[in-house]
C-alpha cells in the first residue's frame, strides 16, 4: 500500500516570514495589534484547547475560505486565531475597558 505524504503548497513554503518595509509606507490606517505580534508560523511550545459550538466552527472556517480565496493563499485556523487574539489584546492594551473585547465580555 503506498503512502502519500501532504505538503504545504509551495506558496506557504516560501512566504516571506517578516513585514515588508516598503509596505509601510501605504498611509492606512493600521489595526491595533500588540506589542509582540502574532507569532506566524513558528513551532509553538504551548498548546490551549478551545471548544466551539458547531456555528462558531463553520463561521471560522467559512473566514479561512474567504481570506484564501481573496489573498490566494492557504490560511490555516490556527494562524487566523493567533491573529484574532493578538488583535483583540492589541485593542485591550490600547483601549482598556473601553476596548471592543472589553464591552463585549462586559454585555455576555
Amino acid at each position: 500500500m503506498p503512502r502519500r505524504v501532504n505538503l504545504p503548497p509551495a506558496d506557504e513554503l516560501f512566504r516571506k516570514t517578516t513585514p515588508d518595509p516598503h509596505a509601510a509606507g501605504t498611509g492606512a490606517a493600521e489595526p491595533a495589534t500588540s506589542v509582540s505580534g502574532p507569532s506566524g508560523r513558528v513551532r509553538h511550545n504551548e498548546k490551549m484547547t478551545v471548544y466551539l459550538t458547531s456555528e462558531e466552527l463553520i463561521a471560522l472556517e467559512q473566514a479561512r475560505l474567504k481570506l484564501r480565496a481573496e489573498l490566494g493563499r492557504t490560511v490555516d485556523r490556527g494562524r487566523l486565531v493567533r491573529v484574532a487574539l493578538d488583535f483583540a489584546l492589541g485593542d485591550l492594551a490600547e483601549h482598556g475597558t473601553d476596548s471592543e473585547i472589553a464591552r463585549r465580555l462586559a454585555a455576555s
